[in-house]
């Protein structure tokens, strides 16, 4: 079996990081901020689109994600929780699969992450919005991940992820998927795209585990 986990929502809250580098981009390019919620509606899709999606002018998103990745980079570890049983849950499904990471977070930001919470070592691969050019919920991110399984041809796939992006990108990877309410979206939208939803990464896997 394959277990693929989404990050934010999922095994990690960065809100807080998320939301003062988002802040901190807007102060320093002297415009008028969203509200926190606005910015939390959008967590789990790619930066430039939650900038576009924000109000930001297509010609200066990428300004705007070059200024929000200097400061997240300096304060992600330190503002940034795992979920409660997000360990155990990374940790047991080890134990009977192979399981990698993929996030539409950039991924040298997510691997110092993983290392500083000591979960890097169990994954195989981990697959960032650096490492492909159509990021969720384009197949693209599952279907790089499972390049770096053998034989994966003859195992069960499966993408445990918060938000209708993790979903929907299983769904066009034709693989399957369990959604979490641990994140950012709610049971009726997960509802609409996937037949298993569980309050958390752990219960997930207990599930998975079950099915061995």
């Amino acid at each position: 079996m394959i277990i693929l986990f989404d990050l934010d929502g999922t095994l990690i809250d960065s809100t807080e990081a998320i939301l003062e580098s988002f802040h901190n981009s807007f102060d320093i390019h002297k415009t008028k901020h969203p509200s926190d919620a606005e910015i939390q509606a959008l967590i789990g899709y790619p930066l430039d689109v939650m900038y576009a999606s924000l109000g930001v002018d297509k010609s200066q998103v990428w300004e705007y994600v070059t200024t929000y990745k200097e400061h997240y980079r300096k304060i992600s570890t330190q503002k940034t929780l795992l979920l409660e049983n997000a360990k155990d849950a990374v940790i047991s499904a080890s134990e009977f699969a192979e399981i990698g990471i993929v996030t539409t977070k950039t991924g040298e930001y997510s691997q110092i992450l993983m290392e500083h919470f000591e979960l890097m070592q169990y994954f195989k691969v981990l697959i960032g919005r650096e490492h492909v050019s159509n990021p969720k919920p384009h197949e693209e991110p599952i279907l790089k991940a499972l390049e770096s399984f053998s034989d994966r041809a003859n195992q069960e796939v499966w993408m445990i992820g918060d938000t209708k992006l993790d979903l929907i990108s299983a769904q066009n990877a034709k693989v399957n998927s369990i959604g979490v309410l641990s994140g950012y979206d709610t049971k009726e939208t997960l509802n609409q795209y996937t037949q298993y939803i569980y309050d958390d990464a752990k219960e997930a896997v207990m599930f998975l585990k079950g099915r061995k």
